[in-house]
This record gives structure tokens, C-alpha cells and sequence, in this order.
């Protein structure tokens, strides 16, 4: 089975940064949309930013835009998300996601994306 893997997250002071990664043994990502979604306690699950396969569209949330960025890195197999100017309403588990259909739109839809990471805790607090 496919595996994505988040990495990168962590305690940080409101104002801060972070960057988040995923990764994948199985696949090479190059070739797939990515997409980084986020989740709260009690609430539902956020889509923030989207890349397309060939890295030459990307897509972003309201929330997060101006403050995340995302990219690739494919020499490493790996999306980032940099997290910049954080703030404590952006505690939440971050997950990316992607999907078998190589030719996807990029979209910030749960239902859009059958494969996903676990997920990597990102804590702003002071």
C-alpha cells in the first residue's frame, strides 16, 4: 500500500515558523498533485494549499495565504510546506494527501484524495 508521511511539526511561539514535509518510499511524488490539509479538535478537515504534478500550479486557502508556502523538491522525493507567521488558530494535525489519478486537477476537497499520511502535530503557543 502506498504510504505518504508528514514530518517537520512541532511546538513553535506564535510569529514563528515551520516547515513541513512529505514523503513517500513507494512512489516518486514528482509525478502526483499533493495536497496539505489540517485538523483541530471538533472541527473539520481544512485543505490549505495544493500542487500540481508538474509543479506549475498551486492553490491556497484563504487562511494560510500570504503565510504558507508550498514546493517541491523532487531530487528528495519531497513536498514542503512552509509555515510562516504562525498563529495559535493554526494548532491543528497537518496532513498531506494525494491521489492515484495522475491527472487530477489540483483541489483543496477531502473527496478528491484517497491517499493520505498520518498526520504531524503543529502546536503555536506562547
Amino acid at each position: 500500500q502506498v504510504q505518504l508521511v508528514e514530518s517537520g511539526g512541532g511546538l513553535v511561539q506564535p510569529g514563528g515558523s515551520l516547515r513541513l514535509s512529505c514523503t513517500a518510499s513507494t512512489i516518486t511524488l514528482e509525478y502526483y498533485p499533493i495536497a496539505w490539509f489540517r485538523q483541530a479538535p471538533g472541527k473539520e478537515r481544512e485543505g490549505l494549499s495544493c500542487i500540481s504534478s508538474n509543479g506549475g500550479r498551486t492553490s491556497y486557502a484563504d487562511s494560510v495565504k500570504g503565510r504558507f508556502t508550498i514546493s517541491r523538491d523532487n531530487a528528495k522525493n519531497t513536498v514542503y510546506l512552509q509555515m510562516n507567521n504562525l498563529k495559535p488558530e493554526d494548532t491543528a494535525a497537518y496532513f498531506c494527501a494525494t491521489d492515484l489519478n495522475l491527472q487530477m486537477r489540483c483541489k483543496l476537497t477531502e473527496d478528491a484524495y484517497t491517499l493520505w499520511g498520518r498526520g504531524a502535530l503543529v502546536t503555536v503557543s506562547s
